[in-house]
């Protein structure tokens, strides 16, 4: 069984399940997908068989990412003026961009998720959650296992969100006719991917995870149907929640988006929803209260000009929080240790404004770390500590941009953020990036293919 030994880390930020702290001038032994140690000397008295060591002198070791919350195909669509957020109403917005989301082929989603993925690990990510609801009738059904495919040529854990849309712009959604699906539809092919993918075992690197879009463009059934699914199943469950959509859905329904997916049985421990920028204290009351918990993404805030999420206040109320990039047609990015920076950055703006003061930077990396693991449900991520998943990543910080940093390595990403793909990312005990390239595969071949895949959609 192969292992690793980084010797001489400068500081491995560890957490034994009682929060964060830093230990100096250590080493991280791995063995096969986990941890196996972490300490002073673990070379002494010889190594399993199959170690290889690495020089690891002035690296900073960190948990591994987890994203929750990304649409991976929007990859396909950024950098585009005509599409530019200051120019247009999000209405008008969304009228032009779906059309394009419409167009996109099998072969699209694919190598956007390449790509997505790609630079996500770059940056640290070792854990990903795609929010995957845009299915074309012509591209098929088996967009999402093009996507696990494309995870695991990357190395990248992945956990899939299979969503889906069924109300017709005709009766209020903003979806193209061409993306919508039966209740039925979707369900089944949430089942399937559930019998085919979901590993609960330790150190899975498959789970799949039942997503209807959005209520605002979903019948109320889609709702119940995934809750049923999901609790046969014994997975968990995601939405967008609370990005302007409440009047709309208290117009419809006769309450607000919390209360009405309270009501439905769409919240819980096994439920989190992304964004949430809109709530009441008494809706994030209720969401603390149920377990529920939330997807930050604070990069869109940028693009959409809405309020900056009270994070102060879900903090206070004991919410569960995580990090998530968005999709990258309101972010232009795939970055997780950015939205770390951001995150941070947008509440020191609004700190004045705000009822509770801002949590600690550290805060922050355990959002996108320990915060993300709990989003999605697994014990096995999201810190470093013997008998955990062997996910990290590391800076070497001897370097100009770290000078006068160096003596606080938890608010390092937070306060200055890291401006450089890591030295090296380790996904499940295997190095999927390391010395700026990804071993084993050729990058520019994979950048090749996926700008030939995007040259067949006509926008």
């Amino acid at each position: 069984m192969t292992g690793y030994l980084l010797k001489n880390c400068a500081a491995v930020i560890v957490n034994d399940g009682t929060g964060m702290s830093v230990r100096r001038n250590v080493d991280v032994l791995t063995k096969g997908a986990q941890i196996q140690a972490i300490g002073e000397g673990l070379n002494r008295g010889g190594l399993p068989v199959g170690t290889t060591v690495q020089d690891a002198t002035g690296w900073f070791v960190y948990p591994g990412l987890v994203n929750t919350h990304h649409h991976f195909f929007q990859t396909f669509v950024r950098n585009r003026a005509d599409l530019d957020w200051t120019k247009l109403s999000v209405i008008e917005w969304l009228d032009r961009i779906y059309p394009i989301f419409s167009r996109l082929t099998e072969d699209c989603f694919y190598h956007s998720s390449v790509t997505a993925m790609a630079e996500m690990i770059k940056h640290g990510c070792t854990t990903a959650f795609d929010h995957q609801y845009n299915f074309p009738r012509h591209a098929g059904k088996r967009i999402i296992d093009r996507q696990f495919e494309a995870a695991e040529l990357l190395g990248m854990r992945f956990h899939a969100g299979r969503g889906g849309n069924t109300l017709p712009k005709s009766e209020g959604s903003t979806i193209p006719d061409e993306m919508l699906e039966t209740t039925d539809e979707f369900i089944a092919d949430c089942a399937r991917l559930i019998d085919t993918y979901h590993d609960t075992s330790p150190f899975s690197m498959r789970q799949v995870v039942v997503a209807p879009c959005q209520p605002v463009n979903c019948y109320r059934e889609t709702f119940v149907e995934s809750v049923a699914l999901a609790r046969d199943k014994g997975v968990f469950m995601h939405t967008h929640v609370g990005e302007g959509e409440s009047p709309v859905i208290l117009a419809r329904h006769g309450k607000r988006t919390v209360d009405y997916l309270e009501e439905i049985g769409f919240a819980g421990p096994d439920a989190f929803y992304a964004h949430c920028w809109e709530l009441t204290h008494d809706e994030l009351r209720t969401m603390a209260a149920s377990g529920s918990g939330v997807a930050h993404c604070p990069e869109p805030v940028y693009l959409v000009g809405a309020e900056v999420t009270d994070i102060p206040a879900m903090s206070a109320l004991g919410l569960r929080i995580g990090l998530g990039v968005d999709g990258t047609a309101s972010n232009d990015n795939s970055n997780l240790m950015h939205c770390i920076h951001s995150a941070y950055m947008l509440q020191c703006l609004v700190a004045s404004t705000r009822q509770h003061p801002v949590p600690a930077p550290s805060d922050f990396l355990a959002y996108a770390t320990t915060g993300g693991a709990d989003l999605l449900g697994r014990k096995d991520i999201g810190r470093l500590a013997p008998g955990m998943a062997a996910d990290l990543f590391a800076i070497d910080t001897r370097r100009m941009d770290y000078v006068g940093t160096r003596h606080d390595p938890l608010s390092l990403i937070a306060k200055v953020g890291i401006g450089m793909p890591t030295d090296m990312t380790m996904i499940n005990g295997r190095i999927v990036w390391e010395k700026g390239a990804f071993p084993g595969l050729d990058e520019a071949k994979l950048s090749a293919d996926a700008e030939a895949a995007l040259a067949t959609v006509q926008f």
